[in-house]
């Protein structure tokens, strides 16, 4: 193991707090950079991040800061952990700082809202002539709440990159003994996977909210992974990515796991709570909410069909009530399996 690399870590939210912390436990000099300097301040007072991931210490390799070219120049690998929404803007500015061979790592489930765009395909767009020639663009994915990575639990991942030799070198480098890397070259399948099933966890707080039981959750959990693959498959993805890691593993553990903010948000809605009063009260952000817009786009642009998709946009964009909601899912025309 090479610990002289440089490595930056873009968001010093929940996630990008547990990323950096498995790097710089491995002794790499780990940036993680945070958009608020106050906040940043009180990271690097407190070696810990109170607000986002409490009771985590950081290893002295851990450096906060809130300057982008003190955070990013000189790295081999840039890990981006901001969310969709803001994540153009972020890279934009990041980019000048980007050095040539360098490797980009998205950590981010979501498709931009105006662009319909992936993270990886929005950052080929920001990178332009450089491409993928001089920069080396990868995801990470798979089921894995912070609050656990965080505190050791085993956990299982998946990196991907076109060039999987470059997979292979990431998974070297994000790996420990707790932190179970595997590599894939299948990078849209992995990041629509990671995306969509954020929307299926809403539409399975929803269902649990209204009080449906276990069968209920279990049948939107697999036509949910129906149609995730419906979409992936038609955007060139791998159908096989859908039943690893980063497909099936994740949406059972964001449809079950009581630590899902995008099961949350769905478990409100369907006790009766209004979606603007459910995301004042968030700290934290649930991508699935805009990610909803952004697929339901998508998918109409595709032409695919995504009942359960079709009925998270409603109730969460039309106030549909979910109750009827999940009557018209069961009322649809009998179909073949």
């Amino acid at each position: 193991m090479n610990n002289n690399l440089k490595i930056a870590v873009i968001g010093a939210g929940s996630w990008g707090t547990a990323i950096a912390g498995i790097l710089s436990a491995k002794g790499y000099h780990t940036t993680l950079w945070g958009h608020h300097p106050e906040h940043v301040a009180v990271l690097n007072s407190d070696r810990e991040n109170k607000k986002y991931l409490p009771g985590y210490h950081f290893a002295d390799a851990l450096h906060p800061t809130a300057d982008l070219a003190v955070a990013v120049s000189g790295c081999t690998t840039v890990c981006m952990v901001v969310p969709s929404h803001g994540f153009r803007k972020v890279f934009e500015d990041v980019a000048p700082f980007l050095e040539d061979g360098c490797s980009v790592v998205s950590a981010v489930k979501g498709i931009e809202n105006k662009s319909l765009l992936t993270m990886t395909q929005v950052m080929i767009e920001i990178l332009g002539t450089r491409g993928e020639k001089d920069i080396s663009l990868a995801v990470l994915s798979g089921p894995s709440f912070a609050k656990e990575v965080a505190l050791n639990m085993p956990t299982a991942v998946t990196i991907g990159c076109k060039q999987i030799e470059k997979a292979k070198q990431l998974q070297r480098i994000f790996g420990t003994e707790r932190f179970r890397v595997y590599a894939s070259s299948d990078v849209i399948g992995l990041e629509i996977s990671a995306a969509l099933k954020n929307i299926v966890a809403i539409a399975a707080g929803i269902s649990d909210g209204i009080g449906y039981g276990l069968n209920s959750r279990a049948a939107l959990i697999t036509r949910g992974l129906v149609e995730i693959k419906r979409l992936g498959v038609k955007m060139g993805a791998d159908p096989l990515t859908f039943f690893g890691l980063s497909g099936l593993g994740d949406l059972v553990l964001t449809c079950t796991g009581d630590l899902s903010r995008n099961r949350t948000v769905g478990l409100k809605l369907g006790q009766g709570k209004k979606l603007s009063a459910i995301l004042g009260e968030m700290e934290m952000v649930a991508e699935g909410v805009k990610t909803t817009q952004s697929v339901y786009d998508l998918a109409k642009r595709l032409d695919v069909d995504m009942p359960i998709l079709e009925q998270v946009y409603q109730i969460l964009y039309k106030d549909k009530d979910c109750s009827a909601a999940v009557m018209d899912l069961l009322t649809r025309d009998l179909k073949i399996e």
